[in-house]
């Protein structure tokens, strides 16, 4: 099965101009045979940690926001993931949709949330796709093992993992080589290969990211990295 992670720049506020870029990066994925596509955490709305911020950026999975995305991604061949905040009830939410011709297949939403506002989701679905048992792990649930072994404990041997490590200037310099290790001590711990899609490059208010998005398997070995601080496509066929 060949993978595929997307690094690309913030896209704040304007869900429109992300869909367009989604749906570009799929056809993408398409022509070089991708079977699974990610995306970063909330890459569809921009991600954040005010509470304001996050409450209005908000989309319900049965609105319009979705609605038009997964229009734009009917024809796509390749099972895509998009992180984006979630309204679900009175509750929001940092999910990760699984999109399947144009269809929501399943969501995640974020264990260990850190975001101001989010609730935490409760259960660890997974998905097989070319007898590939995979879940999702969202950025801060990788800091705790128990995320991923809720996981491995059905079966999963691949973990898709959505991050955003947009942080202020001395934090992202402090995290810039601990991101990668956390990566790999996870595929060590869980036995996974594991599959990481980060923004890059400037966020909101002297924000900024590296990026970190990587392959990486079992064993912690770093098989695909990309560039930093640019967009770039990182893809690697599993054994």
């Amino acid at each position: 099965m060949r993978v595929g992670a997307f690094q690309r720049f913030s896209i704040f506020d304007d869900p429109g101009r992300a869909i367009e870029g989604i749906a570009r990066d799929c056809s993408l994925a398409d022509e070089r045979g991708v079977d699974l596509a990610l995306f970063p955490e909330a890459y569809l709305q921009g991600h954040a940690y005010d509470e304001g911020l996050i409450e209005r950026r908000a989309v319900t999975l049965d609105g319009p926001v979705v609605g038009g995305m997964l229009r734009r991604l009917s024809g796509v061949k390749a099972v895509v993931i998009v992180g984006l905040f979630e309204r679900r009830g009175s509750h929001i939410l940092n999910s990760a949709v699984v999109i399947e011709g144009g269809r929501i297949v399943g969501v995640y939403a974020k264990a260990f949330p850190i975001e101001d506002g989010c609730v935490p989701g409760t259960d660890f679905p997974v998905w097989t796709r070319s007898n590939w048992t995979f879940g999702i792990n969202i950025c801060n649930d990788l800091n705790h093992p128990c995320a991923a072994e809720r996981l491995t404990t059905q079966g999963a041997r691949l973990i898709r993992a959505p991050i955003n490590m947009t942080l202020r200037a001395k934090k992202a310099d402090r995290w810039r080589v601990p991101t990668l290790d956390n990566l790999k001590d996870t595929a060590r711990r869980s036995r996974c290969w594991l599959i990481a899609a980060d923004v890059a490059g400037p966020g909101l208010d002297g924000w900024f990211s590296y990026g970190c998005t990587a392959i990486i398997s079992p064993d912690g070995t770093v098989v695909g990295r990309s560039a930093e601080l640019v967009e770039d496509m990182v893809i690697f066929d599993l054994p």
